[in-house]
């Protein structure tokens, strides 16, 4: 079963079964689901949230939970400007410098709140939260398909503000873990270089440590990108190797 096929079967699933939440409908998005909050709430009991002081989260709506989270808990916040159109390509979220710690981190409000800062003035990340479509127990990974996250931890990689030791974490609803117990899907998930596998898997009931084997992306594959695709992210294109 190709990675497609998995999304479409996922997002039928969450539908069908009435876990979905807004926005509707889930297609073709990170899709938001029923008890994103305990899954939030999950992650922040786990060692790798409370030894975070800076965390690169998503902006899809399954992780608004967890932005406002790590506010709370006074962390510091990254989020992606929407599909990287500028060279300052992240919004930073100082709690220490918010008036509304709720309202901020929304993706319709995050522009309003946020300083817009390029990769370098991102500093070292400490863990970073990836939402996801669908997921294996052992860490492999699929998005919405535009590839935008996996992006987005090439660069912070090639700037040494990532490395192999950070923590990669996904909150899923138990539906959209490929082969799990619940999930709705008994396939693989072909996995390719850039693809950024997760260390950890939180749903609403339970965390699981995949001691992944997936290789973890050192930089931005460019070989992988098409010219267009390096000219319409500004990031990529001041970037680009001679």
């Amino acid at each position: 079963m190709d990675k497609q096929r998995i999304r479409e079967t996922v997002w039928d699933a969450l539908e069908e079964r009435g876990v979905a939440r807004f926005p509707f409908p889930p297609h073709d998005r990170i899709p938001n689901f029923e008890g994103a909050s305990e899954a939030a709430q999950r992650l922040t009991e786990t060692a790798v949230w409370d030894a975070a002081e800076t965390v690169k989260v998503n902006p899809d709506s399954p992780q608004l939970p967890v932005r406002r989270a790590a506010l709370r808990t006074g962390k510091t916040v990254y989020m992606a400007v929407p599909r990287l159109r500028d060279e300052r390509c992240f919004y930073e979220l100082d709690p220490a410098d918010l008036d509304d710690i709720e309202a901020a981190p929304a993706i319709s409000n995050v522009a309003d709140h946020a300083r817009q800062v390029g990769p370098e003035a991102v500093g070292s990340v400490d863990l970073v939260v990836s939402g996801s479509v669908a997921v294996t127990e052992d860490g492999a990974r699929i998005g919405k398909g535009e590839g935008y996250s996996d992006l987005e931890y090439a660069v912070l990689r090639e700037l040494g503000l990532v490395d192999e030791t950070t923590p990669v974490v996904t909150t899923v609803h138990e539906l959209q873990i490929v082969s799990g117990p619940e999930g709705v899907v008994d396939a693989t998930v072909p996995a390719a270089d850039h693809d950024v596998p997760m260390d950890w898997i939180v749903t609403p009931d339970r965390t699981v440590e995949t001691a992944t084997t997936h290789t973890t992306p050192t930089g931005v594959d460019w070989d992988a990108l098409s010219a267009d695709r390096i000219d319409e992210i500004p990031v990529l294109s001041s970037r680009r190797p001679d």
